[in-house]
């Protein structure tokens, strides 16, 4: 496998609208590298847009992939973007409900990219577009423990070179014009996030190591939060964790992943779920907090 030949995407959705009127984040990860970028796009955006932006920012960088992981967004499942891949000659891979069995790794970093980009969007409001490469230069340019190097390092072979200062975390006093000290805090204040957003996500997988299971017929709540156009900002811009439920278990659908018999109220939500987003149900009680 070669560095942007097998990638994973998802979309950061509902974030604070910006004045240019994008309220999403396109992110796309290479599998290999971990290198990723980061696209501002309106929540309504048009699939031919959708697609020439895909051709600027990978294609023309990067070169065809050969395999691309998402999730069962309407915009990854409809005949547009498959007729597209497939002139292209790339293989569609569609995973589970947030949570691709196909490559465990990128699922995980594709869940503390979106942590850390909410939590960074909650610092800056709706200017969150203008610091976007700003998020991605320090994404890219931190250590990465899966691959022992920073993405941009395992990308090009060799360290990025970054002004002096961004090396620093805040410690010295800065000199220089303010558009390298307002920089400069943004980047300390993004790396407190992603750092922040990776002993989330470690911790997250460290108590889920062992996966549950459960049989047909089971009763379980189902966590919502991670689901697209569902989570809302609260009063403080935080997220809203909540189970849903309970809902009754058709099926088993590979070794960690099971089939929700849903209401109708939620007739548009693929109905295929990862056991990290179930809670078994011990009464026959309603729950929705």
């Amino acid at each position: 496998m070669w560095e942007w030949e097998q990638i994973s995407m998802d979309f950061t959705t509902k974030l604070p609208r910006t004045p240019s009127g994008c309220g999403t984040i396109w992110v796309i990860v290479d599998r290999l590298t971990k290198s990723a970028h980061f696209l501002a796009i309106k929540e309504n955006v048009k699939m031919e847009k959708l697609a020439r932006l895909y051709v600027k920012e990978v294609v023309s960088r990067h070169g065809v992939p050969i395999s691309i992981i998402s999730d069962r967004d309407a915009r990854f499942t409809s005949n547009f973007w498959k007729s597209l891949q497939q002139s292209l000659g790339t293989r569609l891979d569609m995973s589970t409900a947030y949570h691709p069995q196909t490559d465990g790794q990128s699922e995980r970093t594709i869940q503390t990219l979106e942590d850390m980009l909410r939590a960074c969007v909650v610092d800056f409001g709706n200017s969150w577009e203008t610091h976007l490469p700003l998020v991605e230069f320090s994404y890219n340019n931190s250590y990465h423990t899966s691959i022992k190097v920073a993405p941009f390092e395992a990308l090009y072979g060799r360290k990025c070179r970054s002004p002096i200062c961004w090396a620093e975390v805040g410690d010295s006093q800065l000199t220089g014009p303010e558009l390298l000290h307002e920089t400069t805090e943004k980047i300390v204040q993004i790396r407190n996030r992603m750092a922040v957003a990776r002993d989330r996500q470690k911790s997250y997988a460290d108590k889920r190591r062992k996966p549950l299971e459960f049989q047909i017929g089971d009763k379980v709540f189902l966590k919502v939060s991670p689901w697209k156009g569902v989570i809302r900002f609260g009063k403080r811009g935080k997220l809203n964790p909540r189970y849903v439920g309970p809902f009754e278990i058709l099926r088993r659908i590979g070794p960690v992943a099971y089939q929700l018999n849903l209401t109708a109220e939620l007739d548009g939500v693929h109905n295929v779920f990862h056991v990290s987003n179930l809670k078994k149900c011990l009464s026959d009680e309603t729950l929705i907090r």
